[in-house]
């Protein structure tokens, strides 16, 4: 399955459902030993998680190379998120991602 849901549908209704999204890195933020990634459609943004205590090592790995415009898919569990978001739709929860599929990687736009 190419993707579950997209990325405007998901909210605190679908707290520890299975999930798969696909779509465009608008942002990464790599703290060290967690990885927020902004995860772009046409219907909107979710924030994935990247656990280093919570996700599979490779996975967790994996992610620290994505770059804006990556075009990926991800497995995850739909969790409550702990800085809510009142901007976005989807600014409840997150994606703890347990799977990830880079399908397309990108040259860093020169733009932001």
């Amino acid at each position: 399955m190419y993707r579950s849901h997209n990325c405007g549908q998901l909210s605190a209704k679908n707290i520890n459902q299975t999930v798969t999204l696909a779509g465009w890195v608008q942002k990464s933020r790599d703290k060290g030993f967690v990885n927020w990634v902004d995860l772009r459609d046409r219907y909107g943004i979710t924030q994935l998680i990247f656990d280093e205590s919570r996700t599979e090592k490779s996975v967790f790995e994996l992610a620290k190379t994505l770059g804006r415009e990556f075009v990926i898919q991800v497995t995850g569990t739909v969790i409550e998120r702990e800085s809510k978001n009142v901007n976005i739709a989807t600014g409840e929860i997150e994606i703890l991602v347990s799977n990830l599929i880079i399908l397309n990687a990108a040259i860093t736009p020169p733009f932001t």
